[in-house]
């Protein structure tokens, strides 16, 4: 009986991998290119993947450094200093929902990256803390400290209090605020 190629696994978790992407990249185009540069690593460097381990944990990994990389190069670039390409752009709230997100991505911005990063794994991608702890390089209780800290302080941001119930327009906003899972994610 011959193994399967993990190849042929990569495109399943193409849709998870965008969603990390945009919420670390915040910009769709950049996290298109950080998706297809994972693609490419992955790809390139199967032959280092073990068979039967845990082939999104290890995408997700390549995914996070090629982001880390990519802030270290951003660095050392300077582009639209002055605002003027910025204060050019405009977009028009489509609905209540769509503001309510806005005012959320803004707060998860204001978040550490650190932070962030547990949190997003965590909470909105479904990673046990075990498995973030793994692709991020540090203790379990290092991941649950930065995901509690994380979904505190976003409450905070959001001016939510603690008695107090959430007015959320989808499920995966209420994940990655509250520290149990929600059923569709």
């Amino acid at each position: 009986m011959t193994r399967p190629d993990p190849r042929d696994e990569l495109v399943e978790h193409l849709p998870a991998m965008r969603a990390f992407a945009i919420s670390l990249t915040r910009n769709g185009a950049t996290a298109d290119d950080m998706v297809q540069d994972t693609l490419v690593k992955a790809w390139t460097n199967i032959d280092k993947f073990q068979v039967g381990t845990n082939m999104r944990a290890w995408l997700f990994t390549i995914l996070r450094n090629t982001y880390y990389s990519s802030r270290r190069k951003a660095k050392r670039e300077v582009s639209d200093v002055d605002g003027v390409l910025t204060d050019g752009l405009a977009e028009k709230p489509a609905h209540d929902g769509h503001m309510q997100m806005t005012d959320f991505r803004k707060a998860l911005a204001l978040l550490k990256d650190e932070q962030r990063e547990a949190l997003l794994l965590v909470g909105a991608s479904g990673f046990s803390y075990e498995e973030a702890a793994e692709m991020c390089g540090v203790a379990v209780g290092t991941i649950k400290s930065r995901t509690n800290r994380a979904r505190a302080r976003l409450a905070e941001l959001l001016g939510h209090h603690e008695n107090e119930s959430l007015e959320m327009t989808d499920d995966a906003t209420m994940s990655v605020l509250s520290a149990s899972k929600v059923s569709s994610f």
